[in-house]
């Protein structure tokens, strides 16, 4: 069968053209930009999201469309392969061609040459599943998606309005159906009942958590937290705030996952709602970052970002396999990214092994998969932890000796049940903290304390191309533009505990300046003085200086 058996797709085609001059490029969170630019973007990722699936066989791929944490005239667009996990590496190239196709001649011919190349049989079943967050610009781009979903003629289920975790829950859901491999029922009550469960498993009436504030970005989180909130019932009380779904502008818009991680400080609309020793955390717009914080008995606010969460769950996580007696089959590793703040290296370092890789959730996924049990979190707030299927048939068959064995090992198989191991989930993850912090009978000081984070700061710098910078060694080192990092090098060297590293942004034409020191203030001076080399390599509009330029 070839593309002529499909006659809507060139008419589906030249409703949806593609804007002059812009470059499209599938980056590590799929096409993220503008929304009034990606009508062509989304109708080609329909037709490519049926070939997917064809290629594998009628097997269901995602399609998730949001701009997670960004600013709310923005939209985007990734696919999910069958697993729920995200696409694989080589068809973001793919993905990347069709989207910069220029005319639809030139996209149909791009088409056929993918369908010659990887042999993909067009007479094969698509099937798709898809999903949006409550950016007002999601309708208008579904519809597109639609279109180039019909050109190839899939069977399409409409998901709704959901958060990314959920999306990618149900994509493996589907696929696992009367399985061994069985994940769940494939549906959002199927989610809800699955996570709710196992929490209540994991945390007995005598250790139900104290109210748990949660800023819900006024995104999609809102909806999901309210619903989720009612299979919980008084096992855990959630205050939700920043629930303005349907006020224009309000999405991420000081306050979120992202704001708190990179202002450090508490959303200002949560200044007077959470108060010391309470126990507060934000998710993103589309709940797949989490980040918690709390107040000190002065009101100061302390920031519990990814890096302590994966403490946090790495070290509980090696206790209940030590104690079920498993220490010899089931070996507990991290990975982290050079955002990671040293401090929290230095910490998982000397309880168990811990590697350094490139941002993007699909580098951390793959290297965590090398583990028995993998615990990545980005620093950011993104991230899960993964039983590999050889630690699952351990966790299965183990007979254990003693009480104590039994219990850990009882709390071992909940967890992999409470965990969204397809990829990080704010609500999945806000219940493993709650479950280890019930457990420890920690509060957010106690948690605090596991160590000290080294002052830090993240500063972006608007470039006319982030592409001209190029890194290695997991992004720590710029290779290009040259002599670029040798003159950080320079600077680093004048702050003591100094540490900075450049890189480019895999969304958007921004460089991310990350830095660290011995104080605050050397921290602050630190990222601005290498904003201001990268500022100055790259040129551009003035009006993008960074705001503290130094």
């Amino acid at each position: 069968m070839a593309l002529d058996a499909f006659p809507n797709l060139p008419a589906l085609c030249n409703k949806h053209p593609k804007p002059p001059q812009i470059r499209f490029q599938y980056g590590t969170a799929g096409f993220r930009t503008i929304a009034t630019v990606l009508d062509s973007v989304l109708f080609r990722v329909g037709v490519l999201a049926a070939l997917r699936s064809k290629r594998l066989e009628g097997r269901t791929i995602g399609v998730m469309v949001t701009a997670s944490h960004n600013p709310e005239q923005d939209n985007g667009v990734k696919l999910v392969d069958p697993r729920g996990e995200m696409l694989d590496a080589s068809w973001e190239t793919h993905a990347t061609v069709l989207s910069n196709a220029g005319t639809t001649d030139e996209f149909v011919l791009e088409l056929e040459k993918l369908v010659d190349r990887m042999g993909i049989d067009l007479s094969r079943p698509a099937r798709v599943v898809y999903g949006r967050d409550t950016r007002p610009s999601g309708p208008s781009l579904v519809s597109a998606l639609e279109d180039g979903l019909a050109a190839l003629g899939a069977e399409v289920r409409d998901a709704g309005i959901t958060t990314t975790p959920i999306l990618h829950y149900l994509v493996r859901a589907i696929n696992t159906l009367g399985t061994e491999e069985s994940y769940g029922e494939d549906s959002e009550q199927g989610y809800y009942q699955k996570l709710s469960a196992a929490y209540n498993k994991l945390v007995s009436p005598r250790q139900t958590p104290p109210p748990l504030l949660v800023d819900c970005a006024n995104g999609v989180g809102a909806i999901i937290a309210e619903r989720f909130a009612g299979y919980l019932g008084d096992r855990l009380t959630l205050v939700l705030e920043n629930t303005a779904i349907d006020t224009a502008g309000a999405l991420n818009n000081a306050c979120g996952a992202d704001f708190v991680k990179t202002s450090q400080k508490l959303p200002p609309s949560l200044v007077g709602r959470l108060q010391p020793g309470q126990r507060g955390c934000s998710f993103d717009g589309d709940a797949d970052r989490l980040m918690y914080f709390y107040l000190d008995e002065r009101s100061q606010f302390h920031m519990l970002d990814g890096d302590k969460i994966a403490a946090l769950v790495a070290a509980f996580i090696v206790d209940l396999v030590k104690t079920a007696g498993l220490e010899s089959q089931i070996k507990v590793g991290v990975v982290q990214t050079a955002y990671a703040n040293g401090a929290s290296t230095k910490y998982l370092s000397e309880r168990l092994p811990v590697r350094c890789v490139s941002t993007g959730v699909k580098h951390l996924h793959h290297a965590a998969e090398n583990f028995n049990v993998g615990v990545y979190f980005e620093a950011n707030g993104h991230g899960t932890v993964l039983f590999s299927p050889a630690a699952q048939e351990t966790l299965a068959t183990y007979e254990p000796s003693t009480p104590a064995q039994s219990t850990a090992l009882e709390h071992l198989r909940n967890l992999n049940l409470l965990i969204n191991q397809t990829v990080g989930d704010a609500l999945s993850d806000m219940l493993l903290v709650e479950v280890v912090l019930a457990h420890k009978t920690y509060d957010g000081s106690d948690w605090d304390s596991l160590y000290i984070d080294l002052p830090n700061r993240l500063v972006k710098v608007v470039v006319p191309d982030r592409n001209q910078f190029k890194t290695e060694d997991a992004e720590r080192q710029l290779v290009s533009p040259p002599g670029l990092q040798a003159k950080i090098n320079d600077l680093v060297r004048r702050y003591e505990g100094g540490r900075s590293f450049v890189r480019p942004s895999g969304t958007e034409d921004v460089v991310r300046v990350y830095a660290e020191a011995g104080n605050k203030s050397n921290a602050d001076e630190l990222a601005f003085r290498v904003a201001g080399l990268v500022y100055d390599v790259a040129g551009g509009n003035p009006a993008n200086r960074p705001k503290e330029f130094i």
